[in-house]
């Protein structure tokens, strides 16, 4: 019997020795080469629900209709949608998004790259899935196990790869600091040293005594049940980017995150445990990569280590190939540095640094284009030897949280809905893995202009760049997609940028890309 069978016909395993981990099976092959992908990131919650055939369609001209007034009769305002909507869950599952499989497709994507779909703390709006409280569980919110392995399976039937997202650095809200603890006992500032451990935390986030009990209580596996498996350092704001990156015990490598709490990876059996978790999800759903968070705040030998029995695992299994994208923060030093480190065990690197800042204001026509094109250049630029290699970073326009620069979706601020389309051809176009974030290809920008008088931390929460993906924005019809010009360019697009991803002409002379992508545009009839 297959693991997948296996396993599904049992409850999710309380303890990693509950199963044993399977070799060669028959699995899904990896790609030949990453470079002839085009990526296409979304968070489960914000993405669809299944229900948009029930629901008229956004219309752009007129707004109201889709923003009634508040139960007190005041009009519509973006600052109490923010409060209401903006932080909490808002129906998006699996089997939502296994509906719009052909939608993806047809726009040219290739690779689906899906936020954390593990289970986290059911009292908490943790709709991000980066707060973890069951290891080896789908959160119900999403769906099931046998939902995300029917969704895989539906994927590679047509032609698309799935990878997850995945945490190893820290865990969700799962205890409290002891009582008397200096600052409290849910957020502690930070100390060199460590705090003690108080209380795991119940259903509801009650304390409870002794270990976690039932599903909903703790943190799951059994292995990662131990006090020690934490730092227990605390969290001060500014704290995770304070520390020099040669230091293993840089204050931005011991933080929580805020309350989501790190974990001590020297641990004996630690980081084995957690990989072992993870290569319990490849076995289960026959997956094809992995998008890893927070690498920057692990050190290299724990980065490599990791990363290293990920990959040896899956080419078990037969993906001679399986993908790591690392998120690195800090801007193109850190990511050169961990790509030089960590080596071939890890794919690449997201380009979420000074590189996307710079496509940005290229697309839009506001700075030299040189301050993009240069960023290929092996002798000069920061990442230039990896960027032009092609394979080494996935080029980045918008994503969930821009952790450098301004919190803003790249058409909040273009001078048409089409703008994007300059900036996705740039992705396409140039060397790299692009990723187009969920809601780009619409041209979603938040809040128009006259609201935003309203938002006291606009470009500063992550809010808006995640929230505009609502489970209303995608299209059930072919027919929406055939009149909308947008979404018939980049059909163009993805259509050809799928056959010519690797063109090294545009490096050298960047219109004669340009003008290749507005042919095609021009002669592409299949939407016409």
């Amino acid at each position: 019997m297959k693991f997948a069978d296996q396993n599904l016909a049992k409850p999710r395993p309380g303890s990693l020795n509950d199963f044993s981990l399977p070799r060669r099976e028959s699995y899904y092959p990896s790609s030949a080469d990453w470079r002839n992908e085009v990526l296409y990131f979304l968070l489960p919650d914000r993405f669809s629900d299944g229900k948009e055939n029930t629901r008229p369609l956004l219309n752009r001209q007129q707004l109201n209709q889709s923003r009634p007034n508040l139960p007190n009769g005041q009009s519509w305002r973006f600052d109490k949608w923010a409060e209401s909507g903006g932080d909490r869950w808002q129906g998006g599952t699996l089997k939502g998004l296994e509906s719009k499989l052909d939608y993806l497709n047809q726009l040219g994507v290739t690779t689906i790259w899906i936020g954390p779909i593990f289970q986290q703390r059911g009292h908490l709006n943790t709709y991000h899935g980066y707060g973890i409280q069951d290891f080896l569980e789908v959160d119900p919110r999403f769906g099931t196990r046998q939902e995300l392995v029917g969704l895989v399976n539906q994927a590679h039937k047509k032609g698309l790869r799935i990878i997850l997202d995945i945490i190893f650095n820290h865990s969700g809200y799962n205890w409290d600091y002891a009582p008397g603890t200096p600052g409290g006992e849910q957020e502690p500032p930070y100390t060199s040293s460590w705090y003690q451990f108080g209380s795991w935390l119940g259903d509801q986030g009650q304390i409870i005594a002794g270990k976690p009990r039932t599903n909903a209580d703790g943190v799951w596996p059994s292995e990662l049940q131990e006090a020690d498996c934490y730092t227990r350092a605390g969290y001060s704001e500014g704290g995770l980017g304070r520390g020099d990156l040669e230091d293993p015990n840089a204050e931005f490598r011991r933080s929580d995150f805020i309350n989501l709490r790190d974990f001590q990876l020297d641990y004996p059996h630690l980081l084995d445990n957690l990989a072992r978790c993870y290569k319990y999800w490849i076995a289960l759903t026959d997956c094809d990569g992995f998008r890893i968070d927070t690498l920057k705040h692990v050190t290299y030998d724990q980065a490599r280590n990791f990363c290293g029995t990920i990959k040896e695992f899956a080419a078990n299994l037969g993906k001679s190939d399986f993908f790591l994208v690392g998120e690195i923060a800090g801007g193109d030093y850190n990511q050169d540095r961990y790509l030089d480190v960590v080596g071939q065990n890890l794919n690449a690197a997201l380009d979420i640094g000074e590189m996307r800042g710079n496509l940005n204001q290229v697309a839009k026509g506001l700075i030299d284009p040189r301050a993009y094109f240069n960023g290929f250049d092996p002798g000069n630029a920061v990442m230039g030897s990896h960027r032009n290699l092609g394979r080494r970073h996935v080029s980045i326009l918008d994503d969930h949280d821009h952790v450098f620069g301004e919190k803003i979706r790249f058409s909040s601020e273009a001078a048409s809905d089409h703008q994007v389309v300059a900036g996705v051809a740039l992705q396409l176009f140039t060397l790299g893995i692009p990723c187009i974030y969920a809601g780009t290809e619409q041209a979603l920008a938040g809040p128009e202009t006259a609201e935003r008088k309203w938002l006291s931390d606009w470009k500063k929460s992550d809010r808006y760049c995640e929230r505009p993906c609502l489970v209303l924005s995608i299209p059930g019809n072919s027919a929406w997609r055939a009149c909308n010009p947008l979404i018939k360019t980049y059909l163009a697009l993805g259509h050809l940028g799928q056959q010519v991803l690797i063109v090294l002409i545009p490096i050298i002379q960047p219109m004669s890309g340009l003008e290749l992508w507005r042919q095609s545009v021009n002669s592409f009839q299949c939407c016409a």
